[in-house]
């Protein structure tokens, strides 16, 4: 697209204003994604506990999810914690590969803040593994795992990735991981400490999981 636009349209666009620009109009190459929630051969999986659940207070919920980051070459792949209540990020981490470790550090980054009643993911292989489940049941949280396909049963998460992505990850396109991760650093401490969401009542995720 870009080539044809410099080329034959004489436009002074570039590779970056044309992707920021298929993104705003909702257009995307086809071509085959990474599949970030398949489940583990042999690996449990979870009733889902929240349905008509009241998310009244912080640590009463958190969920955590995979995305992907399409990097110059190739992906960086991000997964973060969220409490629900408060949506705030409690904590993140990113890997090139998709092997659990790295769900496994974020979580362990996670449980030294905090301890959730009920912790809910979907069925992918890293949140079955049992080492994240195994220091799940190690400090007696309940372990909830969203129905295969449904998205919506870990929606603030899919909001959270939505918000990241259009406010910081397509803005900046990054060519390699250490741009990548002091980006996402940066957005993560303003996410939580100063961005105002309209349904927290105009409060910073900080506020509401501070108890201010």
């Amino acid at each position: 697209m870009t080539t044809w636009l410099q080329e034959d349209k004489a436009e002074p666009v570039n590779v970056k204003r044309v992707r920021r620009l298929m993104r705003a109009m909702g257009l995307e190459a086809m071509y085959p994604k990474p599949k970030l929630s398949l489940p583990g051969d042999g690996h449990l999986i979870y009733p889902y506990l929240l349905r008509g659940v009241t998310i009244h207070r912080p640590n009463q919920v958190w969920g955590t999810d995979i995305t992907y980051i399409r990097l110059a070459h190739g992906f960086l792949y991000l997964m973060a914690v969220l409490d629900w209540y408060s949506r705030y990020v409690v904590s993140w981490e990113v890997s090139v590969t998709m092997e659990a470790a790295f769900c496994v550090a974020g979580l362990d980054a996670a449980l030294r803040r905090g301890t959730p009643d009920i912790f809910n993911s979907d069925q992918g292989a890293q949140f079955t593994s049992l080492d994240f489940t195994g220091r799940l049941a190690a400090q007696d949280i309940r372990i909830s795992m969203d129905g295969r396909g449904r998205a919506f049963d870990n929606i603030f998460v899919e909001r959270l990735w939505r918000t990241v992505k259009y406010e910081e990850v397509y803005l900046h396109d990054y060519e390699d991981v250490p741009t990548a991760v002091a980006g996402l650093k940066r957005y993560f401490r303003f996410y939580n400490e100063e961005r105002r969401h309209q349904s927290l009542n105009g409060k910073t995720p900080a506020m509401l999981y501070g108890g201010n």
